[in-house]
């Protein structure tokens, strides 16, 4: 089941073939934020910042997530390319 990012309950990003590409769009996007754990020994934990989640999803008709998530890693190198 492929999965994306939501903001209260509207997708707004493609469908992913997994939770963990997800997450990784997140985190470029600085969607991602660290917060301390109760337990300090087990150190802090990453969250998605404000009304964000990652939740199953259908793709829509013609998506490919596999394809995204393609395009996504190219973006990805391609934007790190340019920073070097």
């Amino acid at each position: 089941m492929p999965y994306a990012l939501f903001c209260n309950d509207a997708q707004i990003s493609k469908a992913y073939p997994d939770e963990s590409d997800v997450w990784g769009l997140a985190q470029r996007s600085g969607l991602v934020v660290d917060v301390s754990a109760d337990d300090e020994r087990a150190g802090p934990r990453r969250v998605l910042d404000n009304d964000y989640e990652i939740k199953p999803c259908r793709a829509a008709q013609g998506e490919d997530p596999v394809r995204n998530k393609a395009e996504a890693e190219r973006e990805s190198r391609m934007e790190l390319e340019l920073n070097s």
